[in-house]
């Protein structure tokens, strides 16, 4: 590696210094927050916190943000059917979110902005609707908007009730920005089912036996392109939102 390299140029972890974060003052934290659940058999375990990630990254490359690394564990439940499937409790994933919070709050950054990319962990909204009057401003990204603005604009194609897991989306991301990380297999492993009344009661094997539920093989890396550049446009929204809070 150069010396005008830096590991952050092709990974998914920040790699500032104390002295590059005095030096940038940002009062805007981003946490990236994905899981570790299956994915089909096409894409790997970490695949949301590959997404979160991915996002975060190039939100930080634009927007003057305290880049954090990720919780790469959180709510996985309706997954744990299949081998390797991790999940922690609401009530942790709340505390540890809460605790970050409070830490950035103590060190002078004013808000906090969840880079969700694991459906599953309904408690972030909770975590968000409760920071009101805690001393640190927070919102949770993208929201379903954020995500319906970045379809349109990328040309994806199966409506997002549709693509719930390892479909058009995900593999259209991970295909652009982690190539290596996509296996033979996506283009013949579509499979959808849109009645899924009783997802929370019964989890995803009532409903999928591969794990898929999407149309995989309609992804393509210039979708997964388009997608994080939507994202990136959406985002400037809520940083703009939390600076007017902060000059009330």
């Amino acid at each position: 590696m150069s010396g005008s390299e830096t590991p952050q140029a092709s990974g998914l972890l920040p790699w500032d210094s104390t002295e590059d974060v005095r030096t940038r003052q940002a009062d805007v934290a981003i946490l990236p927050i994905g899981s570790f659940e299956q994915h089909g058999a096409f894409l790997p375990l970490v695949t949301d916190t590959v997404l979160a990630c991915t996002i975060a990254r190039e939100i930080a490359a634009v927007h003057p943000v305290l880049h954090l690394p990720p919780l790469t564990i959180s709510c996985s439940h309706e997954h744990a059917a299949w081998p390797g499937t991790v999940s922690i409790s609401a009530a942790t994933l709340y505390a540890v979110i809460r605790d970050i919070a409070d830490s950035l709050r103590r060190s002078g950054v004013g808000s906090l902005i969840l880079v969700n990319a694991h459906g599953g962990n309904y408690v972030l909204r909770n975590v968000v609707q409760e920071s009101a009057g805690s001393g640190i401003r927070m919102a949770l990204f993208p929201g379903s908007a954020d995500w319906d603005a970045a379809r349109a604009g990328s040309g994806v194609q199966t409506p997002s009730h549709s693509d719930m897991h390892a479909g058009e989306l995900e593999t259209s991301i991970l295909l652009h920005a982690h190539p290596e990380l996509v296996r033979p297999g996506y283009a013949t492993s579509d499979f959808v089912v849109d009645d899924r009344k009783h997802l929370l009661t019964l989890g995803m094997p009532a409903y999928t036996r591969s794990g898929v539920i999407g149309r995989p093989s309609m992804a393509s890396a210039e979708k997964g392109k388009q997608l994080l550049a939507g994202l990136v446009d959406s985002f400037a929204e809520y940083v703009a939102l939390l600076t007017r809070q902060e000059t009330r």
